[in-house]
């Protein structure tokens, strides 16, 4: 078992107060165990390693406030936390719908084991999901993403330089923080004239292919790299610059602070019935790439999503309002 694992069963254990506390030990080393060989097919990343693990840790410290031992578990139990986590907590659909699947693997790798005799989270569902897709997607007309870029400074620095291309790239190729935040130097790829940048994602790697413009700012950008530390192919793609930790690696809460202040610099951060973040430049490069007429299955590919449906939420997003079939009934609503 691999270390970062084994601290799963370290970590939880203190907070187990049960006469089953073997039986707890032996159930926490499977779910452990599952972490190590099917989270992502035995290839999971540490954030996901670390989000499963932080929700068990919230399941079993509900189960000692409640004086459950989590060994001996009901499916009445189950439907409590999961009561719990809404009506409490207030956590949304997807939230609780994570956290059930999680207890219910957590049960899961305990039965295989033969540890207990059914698994008690089996067929407790979470609450549907009552909002509409496309009310997540929040994204900056093609104007305002040339607003955004505007307000970077041109004065030659490796700040300017890094935050030109960060805030390019996202907004028009959009990768997730999380694949930036992982690219090397050696991630920057180049097909005969055509430059690219290899991210993995959640299921998969890919090339991101750069526009023209955009190869030119990586260029630039990691020609500041060069004047001020002797890059090689495991450096980061992305690194913070300043005094006290400049050179190494941006964290995807840094990416999103550097975004979120030019957002807000440019005044577009909060506007009437809109937020933007981070995430919202990935919606944007969707959104604006089907409106402009690029292929559903392209923009699939651009983006890295596992299902064409996911895609299609950002083709709605636009089609709601220049295909509204109220604008083709004719009726005048000045008429007096």
């Amino acid at each position: 078992m691999m270390d970062r694992n084994r601290s799963i069963v370290d970590s939880l254990l203190p907070i187990v107060d049960s006469a089953s506390l073997t039986t707890i030990d032996s159930m926490l080393a499977a779910f452990a165990d599952f972490l190590e060989i099917d989270v992502g097919a035995g290839d999971a990343s540490d954030d996901t390693l670390h989000t499963y693990c932080r929700q068990l840790m919230q399941f079993v410290k509900w189960c000692d406030c409640e004086n459950i031992d989590p060994a001996t578990a009901t499916k009445d139990d189950i439907k409590k936390y999961r009561r719990w986590s809404i009506e409490v907590q207030k956590f949304k659909p997807a939230t609780v719908a994570l956290k059930l699947s999680v207890v219910r693997r957590f049960y899961q790798a305990a039965l295989e084991k033969g540890l207990i005799p059914v698994n008690p989270a089996a067929g407790v569902k979470p609450p549907r999901e009552k909002r509409d897709p496309a009310d997540r997607i929040t994204y900056l007309e093609s104007w305002e993403v040339e607003q955004l870029l505007q307000i970077v400074p041109h004065d030659g620095s490796l700040k300017s330089a890094r935050d030109r291309l960060l805030l390019a790239v996202m907004a028009m190729e959009g990768p997730r923080t999380v694949e930036l935040h992982r690219a090397n130097i050696s991630d920057t790829i180049r097909q005969g004239r055509n430059w690219g940048i290899r991210v993995e994602g959640k299921r998969n790697i890919r090339i991101v292919p750069l526009t023209p413009e955009i190869a030119d700012l990586l260029h630039d950008y990691l020609e500041c790299r060069r004047e001020v530390e002797r890059l090689d192919r495991s450096s980061p793609l992305f690194v913070a610059v300043g005094n006290r930790a400049g050179g190494k690696r941006l964290s995807r809460r840094g990416i999103r602070t550097i975004i979120d202040s030019y957002l807000q610099n440019a005044d577009l951060k909060y506007t009437p019935g809109r937020t933007i973040s981070a995430h919202s430049l990935r919606h944007t490069a969707g959104t604006l790439a089907l409106r402009s007429g690029a292929d559903l299955r392209q923009v699939q590919d651009l983006l890295g999503h596992a299902d064409p449906r996911t895609t299609c939420i950002y083709a709605h997003v636009g089609d709601r309002w220049e295909n509204n079939p109220a604008l083709k009934l004719g009726i005048d609503l000045d008429r007096r």
